[in-house]
C-alpha cells in the first residue's frame, strides 16, 4: 500500500470515498469515479490521495497533460511513493517520452528495488530507447527472482523483433502441372532506424517460365502520431515477359486497440500497387485487416481489386481475397492455414487477367533461437480447366 494511503486512512470516513472510487471504476464508471474524487477535493483540496486518483482517472480518460500536474502536485510531497510514480511513468511512456519516463522510473526503482512491476516497465522502456542489452538483463533480473514471470519471459522473446536489422533469406519452388516448374529465391534486409522510420532492400531472382528475372525493390515506412503509418515502396527488374519491369506501392495503416474479451486489437491497412509488364499494366486496390485475438492468435482479411490493361488496349476488373489463421502450437512455434479466392497475388505474369482459382495452404514457424527462426510453408492452387500449381517455400531469419 502507497504511503499516501496509509497517510489518508488515518482520516475518518476516507476509506468510504476511496471504496466508492474503487468500485466505480471496477464497474467501468469513470464519470462517477471523477464526481466522486471532485467532491473529495471540495472538503479538502490539501489531499493528496485525492489529487493521486484525479491523476489516474486523467490520465485513463486521454487528458495526459493534466494528469502530469496531478501527479507532480503529489510528489512535492511525498517524492517516493511508488504508486503516483508508476503512474507518472505511465502517463510518459503514452506520450512517448521515454526519457522522461525511464527517469520517474529509476526514482520508483530507487524505492523499490525488486519491484517486479517497476523492473518490468524499465525493460520495456530501455526496449524503446534501443537499449537492448540493458533491456535483456533488467528482464532476466526480474527472472531471476521470478522464473516463472511471464511478462519477463515473453520480453526476452520479444527482444529479438526489437533488434535493428532481420535478415532474410526465401527459397520458394513451384510445380506447375501444365509448365515446366519454377524457382523464385529472395534476401531481404530490413532496417528499424528508430521507433518511426523502418527501410527494407531486397532482390529476388526468378527462374519462371523458361525465362530469367532479376527484381530489385526497396521500401520506407513512417510511422506518426498514434498506431499511423504509411509506406511506401519500388522495384524494378530487367526486360522479360513473367514479372512486373516497374512495380510502385503506396500503404497506410492505421491500429486499433480493443477493450473486448474476443479481439485485443486490430490493424487496417489500404494499398494502391501499380505493376507495369512488358504486355500489361495492372494496377490493384487492396485492404487488410488483421485482428489480434486472445492467446496469441490472429485473423487475417484480405480483399482486393485488381484492373488490367493490355497491350492490346483491352481492359478488365478481376476481384481476389483471401483469409488466414495464425496460432500458437507449442512454445517457440506456431502454425498458420491459409485459404484464397482468386489470384494469389500479382507479380508474376501467370496470376494477371481473369483467374479462376481456388488456394489452400499452411506453414509453420520455429523460433530456435532468441534471435533466429526458420519458416516452411506449402500451398496448393485449383485452378480452371483443371491446372494446378503447388508451392513449398523455406526461410530463414536472423536479427541482430
Amino acid at each position: 500500500m502507497s504511503s499516501l494511503l496509509l497517510l489518508s486512512a488515518q482520516a475518518l470516513g476516507e476509506e468510504d470515498w476511496i471504496h466508492q472510487v474503487q468500485t466505480a471504476v471496477e464497474r467501468h464508471q469513470i464519470s462517477a469515479a471523477q464526481a466522486l474524487v471532485d467532491r473529495r477535493l471540495a472538503e479538502d483540496s490539501h489531499d493528496m490521495e485525492a489529487h493521486a486518483w484525479r491523476g489516474r482517472l486523467l490520465a485513463w480518460t486521454n487528458h495526459w497533460d493534466e494528469s502530469v500536474v496531478e501527479y507532480q502536485l503529489v510528489l512535492e510531497t511525498f517524492p517516493h511513493d511508488e504508486d503516483v510514480l508508476i503512474g507518472l511513468a505511465d502517463v510518459l511512456l503514452w506520450q512517448k517520452k521515454y526519457a522522461d519516463a525511464l527517469a520517474v522510473l529509476e526514482s520508483a526503482r530507487t524505492a523499490e528495488p525488486k519491484n517486479p512491476e517497476i523492473l518490468l516497465r524499465r525493460a520495456h522502456l530501455l526496449v524503446l530507447l534501443q537499449r537492448i542489452p540493458d533491456a535483456r538483463m533488467q528482464f532476466k533480473s526480474v527472472l531471476a527472482g521470478d522464473p516463472a514471470n511471464r511478462s519477463a519471459i515473453g520480453g526476452l522473446a520479444d527482444l529479438a523483433s526489437a533488434s535493428k536489422y532481420d535478415l532474410r533469406v526465401n527459397e520458394e519452388a513451384d510445380f506447375f502441372s501444365y509448365t515446366e516448374n519454377a524457382q523464385v529465391e529472395t534476401v531481404t534486409l530490413t532496417a528499424h532506424w528508430n521507433e518511426r522510420w523502418t527501410n527494407g532492400f531486397g532482390i529476388s531472382p526468378y527462374h519462371l517460365f523458361g525465362e530469367e528475372a532479376v527484381k530489385i525493390w526497396a521500401d520506407a515506412a513512417y510511422t506518426f502520431r498514434k498506431n499511423n503509418w504509411v509506406r511506401l515502396l519500388g522495384a524494378v527488374a530487367n526486360p522479360q515477359d513473367v514479372v512486373p519491369e516497374r512495380e510502385a506501392l503506396v500503404e497506410y495503416g492505421h491500429g486499433f486497440r480493443f477493450s473486448f474479451a474476443g479481439v485485443k486489437g486490430l490493424e487496417s491497412s489500404y494499398q494502391e500497387n501499380s505493376l507495369w509488364y512488358r504486355g500489361a499494366q495492372v494496377f490493384t486496390l487492396n485492404t487488410t485487416q488483421i485482428f489480434y485475438l486472445p492467446k496469441e492468435w490472429t485473423w487475417t482479411l484480405s480483399a482486393t481489386g485488381a484492373r488490367t490493361r493490355f497491350s492490346a488496349g483491352t481492359t478488365d476488373w478481376v476481384p481476389s481475397g483471401s483469409t488466414k489463421i495464425g496460432f500458437p502450437v507449442v512454445r517457440r512455434l506456431s502454425g498458420s492455414v491459409l485459404f484464397a479466392v482468386g489470384a494469389e497475388n500479382f507479380a508474376q505474369v501467370d496470376q494477371i487477367g481473369r483467374l479462376s482459382a481456388r488456394t489452400y495452404g499452411g506453414g509453420l514457424r520455429y523460433r530456435f533461437a532468441e534471435r533466429q527462426d526458420v519458416e516452411a510453408f506449402v500451398a496448393r492452387q485449383d485452378r480452371e480447366r483443371n491446372q494446378t500449381q503447388t508451392s513449398l517455400g523455406l526461410s530463414y531469419g536472423i536479427r541482430f
